[in-house]
């Protein structure tokens, strides 16, 4: 055999031996990743978190592709963030999670795990703390919560949430402008000053019509849905005091009391649908 013919076979051998070399050596990672995978989810069961932690990261070192494991590492950092504390290495666990979340939608960016997993973790950032720092966590959940919509539109929860981002926005300034005029909580409104009324109503009416339309669509998707009637109702009854009449006034209060009422009778009914556990059943049952 020639020197010519020799050299290329010599390389395509050698060329196959990488590869599958290549390919073992895949194979091995895979079967790792796997194996630290299966780790991780048992140690997370166990709320082992930090142990699991180490387990999903090594996972996801030796597959990086694998969205299954980097869902479980960003939720194992989630799991560890407590809402309102304020130390460096809570913000850190918030701050991993949230990288982690963002990794998967980068090779999935429609995936509604991490979507609802991001506006939530938004959303319990704002819970912490108060002022414009407060309002720019809602405003960013609720860009988030806006996203799951589009990826899943049939989700009553997010339309939910985006309803009760709408009432935590406006309710602190509700509460504020009722205490400058000396107003007790069970007093009946509108708000006695009208100037102060004037400028509610133009900046916060919009934000309030806009959280009774969220819920109002959440209760589309389940007509059962009590929470969202609740939270109706604080919409409706508060909006009363921005009424520009006694008759508008009249009219948000009965909507609310309708809603309230629906609210404790659905909660009613679906108790009554809980079968009972314990006690002694018939002979033959």
């Amino acid at each position: 055999m020639s020197r010519k013919v020799l050299f290329p076979l010599v390389a395509i051998i050698g060329l196959f031996i990488l590869t599958m070399a290549s390919a073992g050596c895949k194979a091995r990672d895979w079967l790792e990743a796997r194996d630290h995978l299966n780790k991780g989810v048992q140690a997370f069961k166990s709320a082992k978190y930090s142990e699991a932690v180490e387990h999903f990261k090594t996972a996801v070192d030796l597959d990086s592709k694998n969205p299954t494991a980097r869902l479980y590492l960003a939720t194992a950092y989630m799991s560890q963030y407590i809402p309102g504390a304020g130390s460096p290495e809570n913000e850190q666990m918030a701050k991993a999670a949230h990288d982690q979340f963002l990794e998967v939608l980068k090779q999935d960016p429609k995936n509604v795990v991490a979507i609802t997993s991001i506006a939530s973790l938004y959303y319990q950032e704002a819970s912490g703390i108060q002022g414009d720092a407060r309002t720019k966590k809602l405003d960013q959940a609720r860009e988030w919560y806006e996203k799951l919509v589009a990826a899943d539109p049939n989700n009553k929860d997010a339309y939910y949430t985006l309803g009760v981002i709408d009432w935590a926005k406006w309710y602190p300034a509700f509460g504020a402008a009722r205490a400058e005029l000396g107003m007790k909580p069970e007093e009946p409104g509108p708000l006695k000053d009208k100037k102060l009324r004037d400028k509610m109503r133009a900046e916060y009416l919009p934000i309030i019509d806009d959280g009774i339309g969220n819920l109002s669509k959440a209760l589309e998707k389940d007509p059962e849905y009590d929470d969202a009637m609740a939270y109706l109702n604080l919409l409706h009854r508060e909006k009363a005091d921005l009424a520009e009449s006694q008759a508008e006034h009249t009219k948000e209060i009965a909507e609310a009391d309708m809603w309230l009422q629906k609210a404790l009778d659905t909660k009613k009914m679906k108790a009554a649908k809980v079968p009972a556990t314990g006690g002694v059943q018939a002979e033959g049952k």
